[in-house]
């Protein structure tokens, strides 16, 4: 099951979204003492951004609220690229609690 879609908002323009609290992790990040909303997954999305896809940076924006994740812009391919980052830690409990253990030992802070 895909937990990310990416939408046409207008020509041209596009949103990838994730509905928070909707994922097969959501119990593992409550667990962690986080709060799986929409800001903690544009944290997230940060953090595989800046270790496993550095070239994606600045291609697009962030524009969460706490029901959703949304990443927008012109860059379908880059938004893409994004969600194929994301995918397997909204459906990896295992990925998920790694992907926390190491943020937590970098002092990253997750806006949730």
């Amino acid at each position: 099951m895909s937990h990310l879609k990416i939408v046409e908002t207008s020509t041209g323009k596009y949103s990838l979204l994730l509905n928070a609290g909707s994922t097969d992790v959501d119990d593992v990040v409550e667990d962690l003492g986080r709060e799986p909303n929409g800001y903690f997954w544009e944290g997230v999305a940060q953090r595989l951004v800046a270790a496993e896809a550095p070239g994606l940076d600045e291609r697009f924006g962030y524009d969460p609220e706490g029901g959703m994740f949304c990443a927008y812009g012109d860059d379908r391919d880059a938004l893409e690229a994004l969600a194929a980052l994301m995918e397997p830690l909204a459906s990896d409990k295992d990925r998920m609690r790694a992907l926390i253990a190491a943020a937590d030992a970098d002092g990253f802070e997750f806006d949730d």
